[in-house]
């Protein structure tokens, strides 16, 4: 029947021990709340939601809800709880926290093939298949024992995120590409004159930040300031920083412009852009604004949106396969926060793919790995894929899928990435032995 170690009691933890749980295998869930506290964390609960009650939107033409979608046609157990203690939030997808935790805490405690422990992991399992899940506040010590797995360098203990943009949002007749002194055409540029300048500045200087926590509050180094910080330090740090523009003419005026964003493409298929040196700690909603401001910019449609805080993530690109397992090794999975999966559906997602495949590592059988046309498999491919260095942790987002075959609006674009993605999962679900069961509905309905 065979038996698993799961290392963390997060969402990622939880939902793949449930999984694993359910196809025929033996479970341990180590959790080392309450033995060892986090600065994060205020209960001993599994499953705690450390941020926001929000799982985000339901609708199928967003990321989250097509991922969210997905994990309830493969009977997520999360997901399905999530519904179940939910509170009113419009067309988002909120919950009781308590009653969240204590709900899935309940749910795998009544489970017959999984034991809850509650102690400190220190040490890489090498007994059984096992996954780690321990999220972005792993312990000291078992941070140390994967760091002398996969290398020091690999292992990282802090975000510095800057926002994504859909390429498609970018208004071109802005926007040019070119690299800087002609260095090829690698980067588009949104240029600036001095009074555009100005006023995005002072924008950024006056824009509101989101709170930081307390273990935060030391993170910041000089070379990865907020591009706040930079700007708050006098008129033309930016314009000598990340927004120089030397080397660079605006076609449309044959002049170097008085200061550029340069945005850099985040995938092969060129479907997402990021804004280069713009980490940021301003409040989601001052992003959205103060970035519209950027000319070329004015109707973004932002794909991921800025961030600076403690993370332990790896670099995923160079050391997991699109299974989720640590590359070279037989049978040492990775779930969660700590692949660079950000978000709570993310985290489900990624912790379901690993149950699974923990289960059939257990059992000898050949692992899984979903189509990328599917929002899961789509995000588990990005994980182990991504080109852009240094790797950047990401949530699922609809520039992470295939490109479609033609061009089309907005909302048909996305209705066409829901429609297809269910027709992919329910294909590949229905062909694998261990996921059929498990299916709900065909394409296009539950």
């Amino acid at each position: 029947m065979g038996e698993v170690l799961v290392i963390g009691g997060g969402l990622a933890g939880a939902e793949a021990a449930w999984q694993a749980a359910e196809r025929g295998v033996h479970v341990t869930l180590v959790e080392m709340r309450p033995v060892r506290a986090t600065p994060a964390h205020t209960t001993a609960g599994l499953a705690e939601l450390v941020c926001s009650n929000s799982f985000k939107s339901e609708a199928v033409t967003t990321a989250h809800g097509l991922l969210k979608e997905e994990l309830r046609t493969l009977s997520g157990l999360l997901v399905r709880i999530a519904g179940e203690v939910r509170v009113p939030a419009g067309s988002a997808l909120a919950v009781d926290r308590a009653a969240f935790s204590a709900a899935v805490e309940a749910a795998l405690a009544a489970h017959p093939r999984i034991a809850i422990h509650r102690a400190e992991q220190t040490a890489l399992p090498a007994d059984r298949p096992a996954l780690i899940a321990t999220g972005p506040l792993t312990s000291d010590a078992l941070a140390a024992a994967l760091a002398a797995r996969i290398g020091a360098g690999s292992l990282f203990f802090f975000d510095a995120i800057a926002p994504i943009v859909d390429a498609d949002s970018i208004d071109r007749e802005k926007a040019f590409p070119g690299s800087r002194y002609g260095h090829g055409e690698d980067y588009l540029n949104c240029p600036l004159d001095a009074g555009e300048y100005a006023r995005f500045r002072a924008a950024l200087v006056q824009g509101e930040e989101a709170a930081v926590k307390d273990f935060d509050r030391e993170l910041l180094f000089e070379g990865c300031l907020p591009v706040e910080e930079l700007a708050a330090r006098g008129e033309r740090t930016l314009a000598f920083g990340p927004m120089k523009p030397v080397g660079l003419r605006d076609p449309r005026t044959g002049r170097r412009p008085f200061a550029v964003v340069q945005l850099r493409a985040e995938n092969r298929a060129r479907t997402m852009y990021g804004l280069v040196g713009f980490q940021t700690r301003l409040k989601y909603g001052e992003q959205e604004r103060i970035f519209r401001m950027i000319p070329g910019l004015e109707r973004a449609e932002f794909l991921r949106l800025g961030s600076m805080h403690r993370n332990s993530f790896i670099a995923s690109p160079d050391l997991i396969d699109p299974d989720l397992r640590l590359r070279g090794t037989p049978a040492l999975f990775v779930a969660g926060q700590l692949t660079g999966a950000e978000g709570y559906s993310e985290a489900m997602a990624t912790g379901f793919v690993a149950g699974v495949n923990l289960a059939r590592a257990a059992r000898g059988a050949p692992t899984l790995v979903f189509p990328e046309e599917t929002a899961i498999g789509a995000l588990v491919r990005y994980l182990a894929t991504a080109p852009v260095r240094p790797f950047q942790p990401m949530n699922f987002n609809f520039g992470l899928l295939p490109p479609l075959a033609r061009q089309q609006s907005r909302l048909a674009k996305k209705e066409a990435f829901a429609a297809r993605a269910r027709a992919a999962l329910h294909t590949f679900a229905g062909a694998a032995a261990d996921l059929a069961p498990h299916v709900l509905a065909a394409p296009g309905g539950r």
